[in-house]
């Protein structure tokens, strides 16, 4: 059976047969020089759509439109009720189109859309409607000052927050459109214009989103969408000096880079970046219970997820009992194409990344881990990867030390909590923990020693539009979501006035 024509609904598909534009100061373009890329089914490697290939010109003209958004026409004369509506509208489209834009998901990154309809969609609808209320409830303040120097005069002084300018948002392809909307929702709020840059491998959600942004009625060149690799178009974005900030969700290395062409010109900067995510169980914890939060922390979305719960702490007394249950939970996921409604794990996003898994897990098996279950899947087609459980690999080894951003979790065993504390902070990274227990006097010890941006307790890869998200050490700078957002998308500008 063909998923692609079969399964998908009459929107989905007349979406997928269509050409495919980049959106550029309100027109749908090709690439200057005719250059495009495919993407593909990763459960089927089936060309799904040719996209066009930005280079550097492109993206300029992408950003010029952007910067003449800002500073003339409509949208720099719009007040924040205006704003407000208009993310309502989006919002509003979004949930209207929901099925429509699961599919495409679910197709692009292979993900199950039952998860894509339940999280990536309804994710996305939400959180521009969350960010859409901020738009009339940002506002500075009125100081009592005092200016020693001047003692006959008074004064009156106050702060602006006012929007920082034009925006490169560059997005992964894990949660392809709610990054987009985590990108878009806070700058369109506060009054910045957008270049969103969607990761190669899935482009097609950007690309419908666009279109819903033209039809919310967005005056041209507020959202700009440019489609291409970060060689040449990421690259071309995160250092072009008409960019006044970027912001980037994506690894650790590629980070590096973005942030170090940001700053080269001094551009303001948002990075949230990989995890190691630590998962500790005490030892109140059943097996059976440990083993269900192990698996809801390490195989959603496919481990492909910056915060899964990728390194597994379990008391030596009940160890083997919860490793043989994680696996048990483990074996019993259906792999399957992402359209299909019993599918329990889609492929990974594509033939290189599910290489990158399989390469961390021999290694894993060659610094003497032992492979209790999963592995790479001998499919005739597709991308896809057992979910796997390693115990006892050595704490220096690169599937303790590394970002997997697979299905693939390593058991460890502790003695004491002292013990493991260290272990939990003995990586680079620091974007989030869980801890699960039902002793709430150790959690609250506990939880203030474990360096990470987020600490779970008794969940895990749950976020909410109030709560800032973002990491400690490499995995980033600066926080997602919540009021914390637009400290990054707005300068404050400190007014005085002799009076």
């Amino acid at each position: 059976m063909d998923t692609r024509t079969e399964l998908l609904c009459p929107a989905a598909r007349a979406f997928l047969q269509g050409p495919k534009r980049m959106l550029i100061d309100g027109q749908w373009r090709a690439a200057a020089d005719g250059a495009v890329f495919t993407t593909e089914d990763p459960a089927t490697e089936t060309t799904l759509a040719e996209v066009p290939a930005a280079g550097a010109a492109d993206v300029d003209d992408a950003v010029q439109a952007a910067r003449k958004a800002f500073e003339q026409g409509p949208w720099h004369a719009m007040r924040p009720s205006d704003r407000e509506r208009l993310l309502l509208r989006l919002a509003d489209l979004v949930e209207a189109n929901a099925e429509e834009l699961a599919q495409i998901e679910a197709l692009d990154n292979g993900k199950p859309v039952t998860m894509a309809r339940a999280i990536d969609v309804a994710g996305a609808a939400g959180f521009l409607r969350y960010m859409a209320g901020w738009a009339t409830k940002l506002h500075g303040e009125s100081l009592d000052v005092s200016v020693p120097l001047v003692r006959e005069r008074e004064f009156v002084a106050f702060t602006r927050q006012e929007a920082v300018g034009v925006v490169g948002a560059i997005i992964p392809w894990n949660f392809p459109l709610l990054m987009a909307a985590w990108k878009l929702g806070p700058a369109l709020a506060c009054g910045c214009t957008v270049v969103l840059k969607p990761a190669e491998e899935t482009p097609l959600s950007a690309l419908r989103l666009g279109e819903l942004v033209i039809e919310a009625g967005y005056p041209a060149g507020v959202v700009n969408i440019v489609t291409g690799d970060g060689a040449h178009c990421g690259a071309a974005l995160a250092g072009h000096p008409d960019v006044d900030k970027i912001a980037f969700t994506g690894s650790t290395e590629v980070g590096k880079l973005v942030g170090g062409a940001a700053m080269q010109r001094l551009a303001r900067v948002t990075l949230e970046l990989g995890g190691k995510s630590p998962v500790i169980m005490l030892d109140d914890m059943s097996p059976e219970a440990a083993a269900a939060g192990a698996a809801q922390a390490i195989f959603f979305n496919q481990g492909q997820v910056c915060t899964a719960g990728s390194r597994l702490y379990l008391p030596r007394a009940s160890f083997d009992a919860t490793v043989q249950a994680l696996a048990d939970i483990a074996n019993s996921l259906r792999l399957g194409p992402g359209l299909e409604p019993d599918t329990g794990m889609g492929p990974l996003v594509s033939r290189r990344q599910r290489q990158r898994v399989a390469g961390y897990v021999q290694a894993g098996v060659e610094a003497g881990a032992r492979l209790v279950c999963g592995g790479d899947a001998e499919l005739p087609r597709g991308h896809f990867f057992k979910p796997t459980v390693l115990a006892h690999a050595p704490e220096t080894s690169s599937v303790v030390q590394e970002e997997i951003f697979g299905p693939v979790v390593v058991a460890l065993p502790y003695d004491d909590i002292e013990e493991v504390v260290g272990r939990a902070n003995g990586t680079p990274f620091g974007l989030a923990a869980s801890v699960w227990s039902n002793d709430l006097s150790r959690v609250h010890r506990l939880v203030p020693r474990i360096k990470a941006g987020t600490v779970w307790v008794n969940c895990h890869n749950l976020l909410d539009n109030a709560m800032p998200f973002g990491g400690f050490k490499q995995s980033g700078l600066g926080r997602e979501m919540g009021r914390a957002v637009f400290d990054h998308y707005t300068e404050t500008k400190s007014v005085m006035i002799a009076v």
